[in-house]
């Protein structure tokens, strides 16, 4: 039974000229460079409110987000690096990043379409993870910006890059809307059938990059069912309901309430690292998850039209990682939000279907809307 809640707040709109504090944004010049051959820029977006994100073609990263709390000052809620240097020489390499063909993992690095298997790069162990060693977090994007809130990012992925088959046409375009959302659209088509599932890698802090736990964040998760996994982090095939166990988060709840809890999901994932599943409406966006940062009166609310969405509680990062700011990331000092298809689903029959075909276009959006409580 679909249960749909809602947190009802009253919000605060952001104004300019009631901010006191201003961003402090990266310079350019150093993300001037180039990988692979291929030139590298960063590229700001401000919205009518004050709001700003600056990103990067490496990845289709987003490097920062700037975003005021309740008493009008600015911080940086993204994690990542200051430099495109810092990027290339990352420990953890999906922070901000544009994640392809296919987001999550594939079991065995295989799967098979139209009768034939196709080999993958394995780089998790025995699996395939976020596209490979040469995903779509480690591409140069041709850029164009076609204003101040919008940029437009394409990659033409090469058949066989990876192993998967067909030359894939890919297009996300990132707009800071005046509703202050970061809104990311992805469009895809492809000569041969394919797998595609495209996501947004963030690693979020409300109270700003670097700047403690996420656990005494407040989530809530639109979903009655997630898809439990085993001790490599792949899906069973099977639609577990949250009733009764710490993946329920239809009411609100700290992140960390349960995350150390005697259950075996968590056991696997180091604590939250699971596909929860939504309820797409026949409408293009529906509401998946809201969290709020009481200190800061930050929310983040986050709204799509894919079937699940991957939550991550920041369990692999360990403080090895400066980052922005002399900011170490420690553990579970972020987390992702990934609005996605379901993991492995070229391997699970009963999972919706990721499979692209010629002549059809792939369309995936999702939006990251903030905002303060009052």
């Amino acid at each position: 039974m679909k249960r749909i809640f809602f947190l009802i707040a009253i919000v605060t709109l952001f104004s300019c000229s009631q901010n006191p504090d201003q961003p402090e944004l990266l310079n350019e010049v150093d993300f001037s460079g180039s990988h692979n051959g291929e030139a590298v820029s960063l590229y700001t977006l401000k919205n009518g409110n004050g709001l700003v994100t600056q990103i990067t073609n490496y990845g289709g990263r987003v490097v920062t987000l700037w975003v005021p709390d309740k008493d009008g000052n600015y911080d940086d809620i993204v994690t990542g690096y200051e430099t495109l240097d810092g990027y290339l020489k990352s420990n953890e390499i999906y922070y901000g990043a544009l994640i392809g063909r296919y987001g999550n993992r594939i079991a065995d690095g295989q799967f098979e379409l139209n009768d034939t298997v196709y080999e993958l790069v394995r780089n998790n162990d025995e699996n395939h993870l976020h596209g490979g060693t040469h995903g779509f977090n480690n591409v140069v994007w041709k850029v164009s910006q076609t204003d101040d809130q919008t940029l437009v990012l394409n990659y033409a992925s090469p058949h066989m890059e990876e192993g998967y088959p067909g030359t894939l046409d890919v297009k996300v375009q990132y707009q800071l809307t005046d509703e202050n959302e970061l809104k990311i659209e992805y469009w895809a088509t492809t000569d041969r059938p394919t797998p595609v599932n495209l996501t947004h890698h963030s690693f979020f802090n409300l109270k700003g990059a670097g700047e403690g736990t996420v656990n005494d964040h407040i989530l809530q998760i639109n979903s009655d069912f997630y898809t439990p996994v085993d001790a490599g982090l792949i899906p069973t095939g099977d639609l577990a309901p949250v009733e009764g166990t710490p993946m329920d988060f239809r009411l609100p709840v700290e992140i960390g309430a349960r995350v150390d809890d005697n259950f075996q999901q968590l056991e696997y994932g180091g604590g939250y690292d699971h596909n929860w599943v939504l309820f797409p409406a026949e409408k293009e966006l529906s509401f998946a998850a809201r969290v709020v940062e009481p200190e800061s009166g930050r929310f983040l609310e986050v709204y799509t039209n894919e079937p699940g969405m991957q939550f991550y509680g920041g369990n692999f990062l360990d403080g090895s990682d400066t980052g922005k700011y002399g900011k170490t990331y420690d553990f579970r000092s972020s987390f992702c939000l990934e609005t996605q298809h379901f993991p492995d689903s070229p391997n699970q029959e009963n999972f919706p279907s990721t499979i692209l075909e010629p002549g059809e276009e792939y369309y995936s959006i999702c939006v990251y809307k903030f905002g303060l409580t009052e």
